[in-house]
């Protein structure tokens, strides 16, 4: 059963590794119309910007790079501005969301009395509140930071809440029939009930991080990915725009891959999906 799983998964990433080729020769193909490049980019000068803004290489002049590439090497203040800004509101965002979730699912009067002001604030559009948050933080990353805080903190408040209410009343019975205090039943019923919640929502709060970020500095910064693409918009250089978007797709998926491997390493006791039919 497990070679049969890990073929299939080797399949799986042949097929994903042929659909991207696809994807790609497509896109050389079609962007050999000018008017079609001038609006989808050609992959090869994205691939050559993302080049000059990782490398201190210099390329010369060559009949895919007429101008030669200049090799800069200067995304790094910028990608790490913008990766400050992702990882800090991840983690404030997570570690506000685990607790108020926490909090209000264990405090029914709380619930009851706040769930319209939660649904309240959940429904706003998070982009209305980016000039207030620059006119209270200014313009450096933590209003950026703020903002993305405002998508993350929903996603994982709804996960804890709903994963502490879903804990089977027949485990909290027979853990209070064992004389477990609340602080026990928080750490050993409440806590590890909520984690697969809590994960699920992690994998999803992190593409929203980035894009909280990004969206913030494009109203507003100096320094960042967001702020590249703005300038390459302005400019209608759509190749640097799409090379910020890989560069930004890249690193999020990165940044999912870790939480993933964290999440294997902490829900080890957990089954894997199908292996309870078995038992």
């Amino acid at each position: 059963m497990m070679s049969r799983l890990a073929l299939n998964e080797r399949n799986a990433r042949f097929w994903q590794l042929v659909l991207l080729v696809v994807i790609l020769v497509g896109w050389h193909l079609a962007s050999r119309n000018q008017q079609v490049a001038f609006f989808l980019g050609e992959p090869i000068q994205v691939a050559g910007r993302i080049w000059s803004w990782f490398l201190p290489f210099e390329v010369p002049a060559n009949p895919l790079f007429p101008d030669g590439l200049k090799g800069n090497a200067d995304i790094y203040l910028h990608l790490g501005t913008t990766l400050l800004e992702t990882v800090l509101a991840f983690g404030i965002g997570t570690v506000l969301g685990l607790g108020c979730g926490l909090w209000l699912a264990l405090a029914p009067t709380a619930s009851l009395i706040l769930d319209p002001y939660i649904k309240a604030a959940n429904s706003m559009p998070r982009v209305i509140l980016a000039p207030i948050f620059a006119l209270w933080f200014g313009l450096g990353i933590w209003s950026k930071v703020a903002l993305a805080v405002t998508l993350v903190f929903f996603i994982v408040f709804f996960n804890v809440y709903q994963g502490v209410r879903e804990v089977s009343p027949v485990v909290l019975a027979n853990a209070r029939m064992l004389g477990a205090n609340q602080r026990q039943l928080l750490r050993t019923v409440y806590l590890p009930s909520a984690t697969s919640w809590v994960f699920s929502s992690l994998h999803t709060s992190v593409g929203l991080a980035f894009v909280g970020a990004v969206v913030g500095e494009y109203l507003g910064s100096a320094r960042g990915v967001g702020y590249l693409i703005l300038q390459a918009e302005g400019t209608f250089d759509v190749n640097t725009v799409f090379a910020g978007i890989v560069v930004l797709t890249a690193f999020a998926l990165a940044l999912d891959a870790l939480v993933g491997l964290i999440e294997k390493r902490l829900m080890k006791w957990q089954p894997r999906s199908g292996e309870t039919e078995k038992l």
